[in-house]
């Protein structure tokens, strides 16, 4: 009797699991990436969102909130909530602490994201970063730290 044997060989299961491996080492870094580029993206708008209500802190005040240093949920949000802004963000997209200072008379203000890896890399004016692991910084009404292009 002549038996008609159903299936896949070895050989063909071999290589649909190949493509499937090569399919998955393309699409997982860019995907791992893409969702960087959100929390990045998500950091900046949170970071305009708290430099607006600063701002429309000192129209009426005729200054920022004076001498304070640390976390956002810690110094400012105090004065800006919920006046100027219904919920102040307090973390970054990485869950993070967004940080605050001001100087002593309230003349100035910088916000910073610590960004991917959450520890403190300083803010250098005028600079752009090509990692998600760099600091983003906000002062005065705008970015002086800032991604640009292709981040890693």
């Amino acid at each position: 009797m002549l038996r008609k044997d159903r299936g896949f060989t070895l050989i063909e299961l071999l290589i649909v699991v190949a493509i499937i491996g090569i399919i998955a080492a393309i699409a997982i870094p860019n995907l791992l990436n893409a969702i960087d580029r959100g929390r990045q993206k998500r950091t900046m708008a949170d970071m305009r969102t708290i430099g607006t209500a600063m701002e429309s802190y000192a129209v009426d005040n005729n200054f920022y909130p004076k001498g304070q240093s640390g976390a956002v949920s810690a110094t400012v949000e105090t004065y800006l909530e919920p006046i100027y802004v219904r919920n102040l963000p307090n973390e970054d997209g990485w869950r993070n602490a967004f940080q605050a200072e001001t100087d002593a008379n309230g003349g100035e203000y910088t916000l910073q994201s610590y960004g991917k890896d959450g520890t403190d890399g300083g803010c250098t004016s005028g600079t752009t970063i090509t990692t998600f692991d760099e600091d983003i910084c906000f002062s005065n009404g705008s970015f002086t730290q800032w991604p640009e292009g292709r981040q890693q």
